[in-house]
């Protein structure tokens, strides 16, 4: 019946409808029957749908609906539809006959998450507009209820057949988002706010409409990369086929000429901590690797120092020049009284909109102004001349102080010092294939954890990237020394 229908729909469409739209529709119909069939396959197509989720996306109220959404909504409908069927047909067939259910077991950042959850409901208490909590709150039960259903399908023996689909997909997206913004780059494809110095070439941003997010969806990507090529070259517990080889070399390529081609400083720090994260975990693991580890480190070592910045190319060099406010190294300050210059303005907006977040922590210490809260509430804290709240404080931490005060701040560091332990965990007991993507993901949340001091990378559905690779760990394909 299901098919019929589906061959009915798509007459219809052809004939009424223009080719395009007839077109989408039968593929999105496709890919719903597919989906109800299988809620994997709607989790794995919603990865490559994280950097081109912002293409195509309908308003409803404060929040923007997209492809990833909508992927995301189809697969948690589908898998709890399957899971109420299923025990259905258990209640209603001889047990001898049916293959013993997979037992719930809670995954281990279930707890920090619902805790950070929960703490956010609270602090809605405090909102003025209700209707942006809502949209920030949806966006973390979305990646508790993601993390849980990922977490409990890789667990089974027809669930774990889907985690290194699930990584190449991931790969594959990634290489495509630098292939767009390659392109932008070389042909100086968008907005003339982005043209470098020199007019030659233009900052890449691909579909994120600005290139700070787009660097930080590459970072968190690019490491899942490297990482399978380093457990290729260990050999930590056998071999990897040379195709992983190939994919992550290709697929990591381009993503690395991307992420400098963003010209995000935020996102080269972050890469560079992840880089050096997973060669201190590569030394800590094995003795074989250390000599790789600490060659990595010495060379980030050298780079960061007086030499190394010498010779860097002049460009990168003045890209960090005026970095070392934000960093702390000259402390936050009061830029109320700065001269505000083209070579230091986007530095000094970001330091305003610190300001603005630690005087509404001041002012609501234990739970905020209420998570999401932060643009609707920037007018009352806005700094003379920074009056435009730009959506968040551009520092992921000081947005959740501001959001959900000092407990929603202290949930959500344990909440990631527990996702950083486990990484770190999985890459000290994992070996082959496991190994390479374990050290990936701890370089991914090593990468997230840095360039959110500098920005918030949970928008563009990047967030749903980040809880997909933190349920991937439990599994049962997961090889262990």
């Amino acid at each position: 019946m299901a098919g019929l229908g589906l061959a009915g729909l798509a007459a219809l469409a052809i004939a009424l409808l223009p080719l395009t739209w007839a077109t989408l529709l039968v593929v999105g119909a496709i890919v719903a029957v597919a989906t109800l069939v299988q809620p994997m396959l709607g989790v794995l197509l919603l990865l490559p749908a994280v950097p081109f989720g912002s293409v195509q996306q309908v308003r409803l109220g404060v929040m923007n609906v997209g492809l990833a959404e909508i992927l995301l909504g189809l697969a948690v409908a589908a898998w709890l539809l399957r899971q109420v069927v299923l025990r259905r047909i258990r209640r209603e067939t001889p047990p001898q006959s049916l293959p013993r259910p997979l037992p719930w077991r809670w995954p281990p950042l279930a707890l920090p998450l619902a805790l950070f959850v929960g703490v956010a409901l609270l602090s809605m208490a405090s909102a003025d507009s209700p209707q942006h909590s809502i949209k920030e709150l949806i966006k973390w039960l979305e990646v508790l209820a993601l993390y849980l259903i990922v977490s409990y399908e890789v667990r089974s023996v027809p669930g774990s057949r889907w985690a290194r689909p699930l990584v190449a997909a991931l790969l594959l997206g990634g290489a495509l988002a630098a292939l767009q913004g390659i392109y932008q780059f070389l042909f100086r494809v968008g907005p003339e706010a982005f043209i470098l110095p020199g007019g030659s070439f233009m900052r890449a941003y691909g579909t994120f409409e600005q290139p700070n997010p787009y660097g930080g969806y590459l970072g968190l990507t690019l490491p899942v990369a490297a990482g399978l090529a380093v457990a290729w070259l260990l050999r930590v517990g056998g071999r990897l086929p040379s195709r992983w080889l190939g994919l992550a070399l290709g697929c990591g390529g381009l993503m690395l000429a991307a992420l400098i081609m963003s010209w995000s400083r935020g996102a080269w720090l972050g890469f560079a901590a992840a880089l050096a994260a997973m060669a201190i975990a590569v030394a800590a693991r094995s003795g074989r690797g250390a000599v790789l580890a600490m060659t990595l480190l010495a060379i980030l070592a050298y780079v960061l120092l007086a030499g190394g910045v010498a010779a860097l190319p002049p460009s990168i060099v003045a890209r960090f020049a005026d970095l070392a406010p934000q960093l702390g190294l000259g402390g936050l300050g009061d830029v109320r009284g700065a001269e505000i210059t083209d070579a230091n303005f986007a530095v000094l907006e970001r330091m305003a909109h610190w300001q603005s977040a630690l005087a509404m922590w001041t002012d609501h210490p234990w739970l905020g102004v209420g998570i999401g809260h932060y643009e609707p509430a920037h007018g009352r804290y806005a700094l003379p001349l920074w009056p435009y709240p730009l959506g968040h404080a551009h520092n992921y931490y000081l947005n959740v102080a501001a959001e959900t005060g000092l407990l929603g701040l202290l949930a959500y560091l344990l909440l990631w010092s527990l996702a950083l332990l486990g990484a770190w965990c999985a890459v000290r007991r994992a070996k082959g294939w496991s190994f390479g993507l374990a050290l990936g993901i701890l370089g991914v949340l090593v990468h997230l954890s840095v360039h959110n001091f500098f920005d918030n990378l949970y928008i563009h559905a990047m967030y749903l990237q980040v809880a997909i690779l933190l349920a991937l760990p439990g599994g049962r394909f997961w090889e262990t020394s």
